[in-house]
């Protein structure tokens, strides 16, 4: 079923290191809004999903958010690359070398020791990947209106993660996933919109003198 082609869907290019925006950039790696949770609920949605369309869609988004997961994680490991060659000389001073990593005055020094400056599936705090981001139902008229805002807010997390960074290639990359982002809202707006009626959710109607 997958098929992994070598090159990256889109071509990473890192201007210097910077320890400090790898870990702000956990977020879209590990966190509720980032491109593992992403995949994962499409992916458990396709799997349930009887409609042929709707599911070839949920599986084609869902590999496409694998897709980012290997950019944004490149990106992270490109920008903590001088920090493990620092740490695994061990040649500056210990005060020197904190201040190094930890630059953008965040925890990117946790991240650089207990991880090695690789991509670990935590959020920028440290919190590790949770399933509990997963947030499907089982219904598609509920899941794809949740799909849609879930994409809107990791739209916005880009939109704030390329405020914080004047290096051109990762704001460039930063503003290809954002986009996809747009576009899988409206692959889903379409799939909702397709399904009539699809309000309100589930089966029954309510209680009309309640409804309004």
């Amino acid at each position: 079923m997958f098929i992994h082609n070598k090159r990256l869907q889109y071509t990473v290019r890192v201007a210097q290191p910077n320890p400090g925006l790898a870990n702000l950039l956990l977020e879209q790696f590990g966190g509720p809004q980032g491109e593992l949770a992403a995949a994962s609920r499409y992916f458990t949605q396709a799997l349930a999903e009887d409609d042929p369309g709707r599911k070839d869609l949920l599986m084609d988004i869902a590999t496409e958010e694998l897709s980012h997961l290997e950019i944004v994680g490149s990106i992270i490991v490109m920008l903590n690359k001088g920090a493990k060659g620092r740490l695994a000389e061990g040649v500056e001073e210990e005060g020197e070398l904190y201040r190094a990593i930890n630059g953008a005055g965040n925890d990117s020094h946790i991240t650089s020791i207990l991880y090695g400056a690789g991509a670990p599936l935590t959020n920028s705090a440290g919190v590790p990947w949770s399933a509990a981001y997963v947030d499907t139902i089982g219904e598609p008229t509920a899941d794809f209106r949740s799909n849609i805002a879930a994409e809107a807010r990791a739209k916005i997390v880009y939109e704030r993660l390329m405020n914080v960074t004047d290096d051109p290639g990762v704001k460039e990359a930063l503003g290809f996933l954002m986009t996809r982002e747009i576009a899988h809202q409206l692959s889903f707006e379409k799939a909702l919109h397709a399904i009539q009626p699809n309000f309100p959710q589930g089966k029954l109607p309510g209680m009309p003198e309640f409804t309004n």
